[in-house]
């Protein structure tokens, strides 16, 4: 499996959508970028795509039913609880920035993730 690397231009759109808040970080992740609320991942960035975590089956289904959204990450093996944003959303990124918020509330629910 070759792992798509983002460029420049990905990776400020993905920081662009990432609010700046106490416990919450961006960092990276085999050669793309991860954000983490209490070391949670709730969002990540594989190659161009954007993908967001959601652990609601109501929320997933309401995603997962817009035009454009696809499973996150490698195609031989998606990430199970993240959906990939539209690629055409990029031009209003009003409409990541609410899937990306309720990511950050879902996951931020969870407990912190210790350190190993």
């Amino acid at each position: 499996m070759q792992m798509p690397k983002p460029t420049e231009e990905d990776k400020q759109f993905f920081r662009s959508l990432i609010p700046d808040r106490p416990g919450i970080e961006v960092k990276p992740m085999f050669g793309n970028l991860g954000a983490f609320v209490n070391g949670n991942m709730f969002a990540g960035l594989f190659g161009s795509s954007v993908g967001v975590r959601l652990l609601d089956d109501n929320a997933k289904n309401e995603l997962s039913s817009l035009d454009g959204v696809s499973p996150f990450g490698p195609v031989e093996r998606p990430m199970r609880e993240y959906l990939a944003l539209p690629e055409h959303w990029r031009e209003s990124p009003d409409l990541s920035g609410p899937w990306v918020e309720r990511a950050l509330t879902d996951v931020g629910g969870l407990p912190p993730k210790q350190a190993k």
